[in-house]
């Protein structure tokens, strides 16, 4: 994909921790990569995945992840993580997330996840609610975060 078909970026350091003895990217600290990804793209939009898991609005777990790798990351680099969700089932919600250095063109990997909607007292799966899904396709094709305030059981849930 382009970059222009991207609504949202995030950038974030490479530290020590998440490197081999070489100094690169250990191919386990991309799913860290990833939560942050979806943890900022829910903050852009105004809520906390967090929060409102906790508060037993919705909540998810990630059932499918595709890294692809086409160049090394290495310890220091600043990155760009452009995010986007590219699809909406009934339970579940497809993230796409490709990883380049800052200021760069230069594609240093592709994640795919598919999180489901989780219920964890029965641990059965759990419709997407409606008002996540109108405020990721609103922003999806327009790049314009609606107020949070159209969607009263997702802001209470926020709060």
């Amino acid at each position: 994909m382009a970059k222009t078909d991207f609504k949202f970026q995030t950038q974030l350091r490479v530290r020590w921790m998440e490197c081999d003895a070489q100094g690169i990217v250990f191919n386990g600290s991309y799913m860290g990569y990833l939560e942050v990804g979806q943890a900022e793209y829910f903050r852009k939009l105004g809520f906390s995945i967090y929060r409102i898991a906790q508060r037993g609005y919705f909540d998810s777990a990630v059932v499918r992840t595709v890294l692809e790798f086409k160049s090394p990351a290495r310890v220091d680099d600043i990155l760009d993580l452009y995010v986007r969700v590219s699809h909406i089932g009934n339970t579940s919600l497809h993230l796409d997330i490709e990883v380049y250095p800052q200021l760069s063109d230069r594609l240093l990997s592709t994640l795919q996840a598919v999180y489901v909607g989780f219920h964890v007292e029965s641990e059965t799966t759990r419709p997407v609610p409606d008002e996540i899904r109108e405020l990721v396709d609103h922003f999806e094709a327009t790049g314009e975060v609606l107020p949070l305030e159209r969607f009263p059981r997702l802001a209470e849930a926020a709060r």
